[in-house]
């Protein structure tokens, strides 16, 4: 896991020796909502199944670009269980599962806050990247790994408590374009048997976080 941290840490080293820059680390704590995935290519290629919900933590560290707008990059993780139906070719039957998942977003948010006054900031973004996820069938004893595309859309707003700690409130809702499905990590078939369908996850979160602000600012750039 110390590689998604990688990038994350090496730009709170700059935000920190940033003073003439509006720098803010934000992290987040949210509970993501269950999730059902399924697809149907034949009856011996199918999956139907859950992914639950839980806590969605993470961090970012976001720049203030010009007055109002931002740029952040942010990792997010949820551990979670996907139950599941499944045709398995080597077995030659249906079968169910409960797999282990980690789930790990990686996203370029662009971001765009309103001034209301000193103490309340809306904002609202969208958000682009990856999600890596890591999933292990314990039936079979198989595991693997997948990346694909991810995007995201939030809306929220800051509280300030001080000028450089303040509170957040949002909802959010993160996707994994094909990220459910096939034998790669789902290990629900065969070396070269697995299920060929896949199913966009589509996950919805409330919560928030803190975000803690560095460097310079200005009344009507926060």
């Amino acid at each position: 896991m110390k590689k998604y941290f990688f990038a994350l840490a090496a730009l709170v080293c700059l935000a920190y020796s940033g003073h003439s820059q509006n720098v803010r680390l934000n992290v987040y704590g949210n509970y993501v909502f269950n999730d059902h995935i399924s697809s149907y290519y034949s009856s011996t290629s199918y999956f139907d199944g859950t992914v639950n919900g839980g806590f969605l933590w993470g961090g970012g560290l976001e720049f203030m670009l010009k007055q109002y707008y931002s740029a952040e990059l942010a990792y997010l993780r949820l551990d979670t269980h996907v139950p599941i139906n499944y045709y398995d070719y080597n077995a030659g039957r249906a079968k169910t599962a409960n797999l282990d998942a980690n789930l790990n977003y990686i996203l370029l948010h662009l971001g765009r806050s309103v001034h209301v006054n000193d103490k309340v900031e809306p904002y609202g973004g969208i958000g682009l990247g990856v999600c890596i996820i890591d999933a292990k069938n314990p039936t079979q004893n198989t595991s693997g790994s997948v990346t694909k595309f991810a995007w995201d859309l939030r809306a929220g707003v800051n509280i300030w408590a001080t000028e450089s700690v303040g509170l957040k409130l949002q909802v959010q809702l993160l996707s994994a374009v094909q990220g459910a499905g096939g034998g790669l990590y789902f290990g629900t078939g065969g070396a070269g048997a697995g299920i060929s369908t896949y199913s966009t996850m589509l996950q919805f979160a409330i919560g928030g976080g803190l975000t803690f602000r560095f460097g310079g600012h200005s009344s009507g750039q926060h």
